[in-house]
């Protein structure tokens, strides 16, 4: 079924061994002085070992002043090609292939982290960071462009197989190449052939320095997707131009930092979904396009490539997910595929904040040796108490290092809570994340107990080895009069309750919120109550515009700043500005009010159990990211 994800091509001088391609993300796993440690190397042959063909990194920063995160790669010092050529030297044992991707952030840096004014084709803030750019002059462009041929020479002599040259996502190439950034009427400005004049001397500096055969690929957005924009109508003609300078392949992505979802697209966005992007440019241009947007299947990457639309498939946040995803299409494995759910917590979420990316269904993500599973010294038996994502994980990773591992759930499925979190809009993926880890637990040998509690009397009737409570949360009571006559958001998604035509959530964090579009969609009229001034603000960004898009468009009316007082028989009332009203009437009012920790167990199992864990909300409030980290160390700590 794979016969086209799994045939050669060649990138200029260089075969790829198949047409899975990890693209360029950013981790944060370097120095700040864009050096290479073991984590940022590690984390790459794992990839390499698990079968890509191709693997780009992220963002090598062609001048210090040109990063836009504090811990990306840099090759703009001869110093830091000693460590980068370990990592090539790995990568090329684990049989891999591997490219540099080079780039100047340009109005996309902030001075945070590069200490000054970050620069520009011209004086226009982006409007994600807002600091207004220094505009480059003449002089300082031509500067910039012999340090982007200089670290290419630099990633040629660290044993790279080849380059790809950053021209997409609002970064500086992108910005001389846009009239949404570049207003300048110089010869780097203006007409469409003037904006190319610097990525086509960049490209010609490359060549000067690297030579002919080094492969080079030019990375684009098909559609910046923002007002004044490029559209892929312009890039198509850009990538002919491409073509006739000595570009090896183009590789078509989408969007700005003004429109970042489309750069990393949340589970609401549909799979493949600029795949006609990359078909336009193959169209016009005769060398291999490479595609990329939310393809997390092996078999959508088949399809992609035996419709024509591309000639290789980038599948970023699946790499993450499952470095071992090729290697397991390859032999038909597909139940095995641990996949990206487009939860944007680990990935996203962390490198926002300049933190190390993680990864929600692959806790060792960036930790592959410390966190490696390996076989117990002595076998125990585990009883583990919540059938959830944490103590699934934990059963999991004791299970496979050998233990002997008893399941407990008193419901009559497993995934605890987090299959309540699959029912809203554009959360079903979850479910492949569940699946997944009752796969394993089924092939580790894990005995499963559903509609059974574990309780006092079993562990100290069984005595087991270790007991981990992952028995999670409960809803929080809403705490006011009348709020007997409402019902909990777990119950409404858990189809336990009837709701009527007229709704009001209290509480509009993302369980609120969701629980609210999961009703509207469904034909309520939805009112949110919410005493902050804005709903869903623990959502990441990129869902959360989703969300928020998804709540507008059906009509979901918001109570902002509003503190519920009473429910009542014709509504509710709240308190607002120290002004008491009334809202309503409603016939059904739902609480989502916040969690609470369901750990009494742990408590009357202190002195009974040989040893004790608890994990995910049983030992305080968390989300999914935490939770299924914690189950993965307690697993590996018995």
């Amino acid at each position: 079924m794979l016969e086209n994800v799994f045939s050669p091509v060649r990138i200029g001088t260089v075969e790829i061994p198949n047409r899975l391609v990890v693209p360029a993300m950013v981790m944060n796993y370097c120095n700040a002085d864009g050096t290479a440690t073991e984590r940022y190397i590690a984390c790459h042959e794992a990839k390499a070992r698990g079968g890509w063909g191709l693997i780009i990194t992220e963002d090598y920063a062609v001048a210090p002043e040109g990063r836009g995160f504090p811990n990306i790669p840099g090759l703009w010092d001869d110093g830091q090609i000693e460590g980068h050529a370990e990592l090539t030297r790995r990568i090329h044992d684990a049989g891999g292939t591997i490219f540099a991707q080079i780039y100047h952030a340009g109005r996309q840096a902030t001075s945070l982290v590069i200490g000054s004014q970050p620069v520009a084709p011209s004086p226009i803030p982006c409007p994600l960071i807002g600091e207004t750019p220094r505009e480059l002059t003449i002089p300082e462009i031509r500067e910039i462009v012999k340090k982007f041929g200089d670290c290419a020479l630099r990633a040629q002599q660290a044993g790279f197989d080849g380059i790809e040259v950053h021209g997409a996502h609002g970064y500086l190439i992108a910005q001389f190449m846009s009239l949404h950034a570049n207003k300048r009427s110089d010869g780097y400005g203006g007409s469409l052939i003037n904006r190319l004049r610097f990525p086509l001397e960049v490209l010609a500096d490359i060549r000067s320095k690297a030579g002919s055969g080094f492969p080079v690929i030019f990375r684009i957005s098909g559609d910046e997707l923002v007002p004044g924009g490029r559209t892929i109508e312009e890039t198509a003609a850009i990538a002919r131009v491409l073509e006739h300078n000595g570009v090896d392949a183009v590789h078509v992505s989408a969007g700005t930092y003004g429109s970042g979802y489309a750069i990393a697209p949340p589970a609401a966005v549909a799979h493949g979904w600029i795949t006609g992007y990359a078909q336009a440019v193959k169209q016009v241009a005769g060398v291999p396009i490479v595609t990329v947007g939310r393809i997390t299947d092996p078999l959508l990457a088949e399809a992609v490539i035996a419709g024509g639309k591309a000639d290789l498939v980038a599948m970023g946040r699946a790499s993450l997910a499952d470095p071992d995803l090729p290697k397991k299409a390859a032999a038909g494995r597909f139940e095995d595929i641990n996949r990206c759910i487009g939860c944007m917590q680990g990935c996203m979420g962390m490198i926002s904040l300049y933190q190390p990316a993680t990864c929600l269904v692959n806790p060792a993500l960036g930790l592959e040796e410390e966190l490696r599973i390996r076989p117990a010294e002595t076998k125990k038996r585990v009883f583990i108490a919540g059938a959830g994502p944490a103590g699934m994980e934990a059963a999991m990773v004791a299970a496979k290092r050998g233990h002997e591992v008893s399941l407990f759930e008193r419901e009559d499925r497993l995934g605890g809570q987090y299959s309540l979190a699959a029912v809203p809009p554009a959360k079903g993926e979850i479910t492949a994340f569940i699946s997944w880890l009752g796969k394993q637990l089924a092939d580790s040998g894990v005995s499963i107990h559903l509609e059974t509690e574990l309780t006092e009397e079993i562990v100290s009737r069984e005595k087991p080895d270790a007991v981990v409570i992952a028995t999670g949360s409960a809803p929080a009571p809403l705490g006011v009069p009348g709020s007997e006559r409402a019902v909990t958001a777990h119950d409404v998604l858990a189809g336990k309750v009837a709701v009527g035509r007229r709704v009001a959530v209290i509480g509009g964090g993302m369980i609120g919120a969701e629980t609210a579009h999961h009703l509207a969609r469904h034909g309520r009229e939805v009112t949110i109550v919410e005493m902050l001034p804005a709903v869903a603000q623990d959502a990441q960004e990129y869902v959360r515009l989703f969300l928020l898009e998804g709540l507008a468009e059906r009509g979901v009316a918001m109570q902002v700043n509003a503190t519920v007082i009473a429910v009542t028989e014709e509504g509710i009332t709240i308190e607002r500005g120290g002004e008491r009203e009334e809202i309503g009437p409603f016939d059904t009012v739902v609480t989502a009010v916040g969690l609470k920790p369901c750990n009494g167990l742990r408590s009357k199992l202190e002195r009974k159990a040989a040893r004790l864990l608890t994990v995910g909300d049983a030992a305080g409030v968390r989300k999914a990211l935490e939770a299924v980290a914690e189950g993965y160390r307690a697993g590996l700590e018995i």
